[in-house]
């Protein structure tokens, strides 16, 4: 998707301070962070949001989670972290690519 600020960060075009990089998923850090420890997951393939997730998808989804999972203990919040997808502006998702949040290094309750 041409337009599209996530397809851009994971095509290299605009910069990111990147966690983790496959040939499937990027892992970047939040430029707003609401958290000590606050990151975006994303997909390269551009889907919209988590209501556009097919069956073909569930796997790369489930990919998501695992990576996410993986960076949370490397940056020491492995004991307590959220994973937050948002679907839909109504829920708060500004970027309509779909993207899984982790936040830790912080007691809940924090404000989102």
């Amino acid at each position: 998707m041409t337009d599209c600020l996530f397809c851009k960060i994971a095509a290299g075009d605009i910069p990111a301070e990147k966690l983790y990089e496959d040939d499937e998923v990027l892992a970047f850090k939040d430029i707003a962070p609401q958290a000590p420890v606050h990151f975006l997951v994303i997909p390269k393939k551009h889907i919209v949001d988590p209501s556009d997730v097919s069956q073909e998808d569930e796997k790369l989804i489930g990919k998501l989670i695992r990576i996410g999972s993986q960076i949370a203990a490397e940056n020491g919040v492995s004991d307590g972290f959220r994973i937050i997808f948002n679907n839909g502006a109504k829920a708060g998702q500004a970027v309509f690519h779909i993207h899984m949040h982790i936040l830790g290094g912080k007691d809940r309750p924090w404000p989102m």
